[in-house]
């Protein structure tokens, strides 16, 4: 009898051995944070073949990611102690893969509407983003100076953006082409003349006069005839699946304790070494 209790009383302590050794780890077990982009917005994002710059591997692939986006990511994740993962998707599966749980969160120049808000929760703003138009510097449009001067002009944008779905129609009698997939169809359109204009958002319209040239920004913010958005439409967020209160507060928490200034010198950086080939 002694004997056996002996032996059960040994297993018991083992197997309790065994649970608190299997409980530390559970614990010093670190977060994966996977997060959704096109890898194809530059400067929010884009691909790249090396890690140049501290750019991240892609999920399933042999290429790197970076871009604003991007470095945002790795901030977070450095603040919360969190592994990053970055899984490249098209612009229309974004939402559904946050939806789906297939990612936990997309990063990607999404602004917060009160459509994507109907499925899916966003953070506070991690960038503030103004509206713009890019044409060609020897276009009629060159001289523009508000959204009355854009009359009649051939235009496009992106698919599901609000550039296409709100700003596009306010300009009179233009001609709205079918929305482009991607912001760099977008912009090869216009360099390819299949348009006299595009609308985009600031950082994207800068970065594309870096690699196209010949491309002329035309911001109209903070006059009598600029686009009406709301604020709503130029804040971009990240969207997180529903409900996933823990993991929003989470990323509220890091940026929070960011500023508009440190959402700008990050931005700057992302122009400042983004490759040409991303707007192409």
């Amino acid at each position: 009898m002694k004997r056996t209790a002996r032996i059960a009383a040994a297993v018991l302590s083992a197997a309790a051995m065994c649970m608190a050794v299997s409980s530390t780890s559970m614990a010093e077990e670190t977060r994966t944070l996977r997060v959704a982009m096109e890898c194809g917005y530059a400067p929010y994002n884009w691909t790249q073949p090396t890690d140049e710059n501290g750019a991240v591997p892609i999920a399933d692939s042999n290429e790197y990611a970076y871009g604003y986006d991007v470095m945002m990511a790795k901030h977070i994740c450095e603040e919360l102690g969190w592994d990053l993962e970055i899984v490249k998707l098209d612009w229309d599966s974004l939402v559904p893969a946050v939806v789906s749980g297939t990612v936990d969160c997309v990063i990607a120049g999404q602004s917060i509407t009160s459509e994507r808000l109907e499925v899916v929760d966003f953070t506070e703003p991690y960038y503030y983003a103004s509206i713009i138009t890019l044409t060609k510097a020897d276009s009629d449009y060159a001289d523009a100076a508000g959204v009355a001067d854009l009359k009649g002009a051939v235009c496009t944008s992106q698919l599901n953006t609000i550039w296409y779905d709100v700003c596009l129609p306010q300009i009179e009698d233009a001609e709205i082409l079918p929305a482009q997939d991607s912001a760099p169809a977008m912009l090869v359109a216009l360099d390819a003349d299949k348009c006299d204009i595009v609308v985009t958002d600031m950082p994207t319209g800068m970065a594309a006069c870096v690699a196209y040239p010949d491309f002329k920004l035309l911001d109209f913010t903070g006059t009598d005839d600029e686009f009406e958005v709301s604020d709503e439409e130029i804040n971009i967020g990240i969207s997180v699946q529903k409900g996933n209160t823990e993991l929003l507060d989470a990323l509220n928490s890091v940026l929070s304790e960011m500023t508009v200034e440190d959402y700008e010198e990050m931005m700057n950086e992302a122009i400042s070494v983004q490759p040409l080939s991303a707007a192409e």
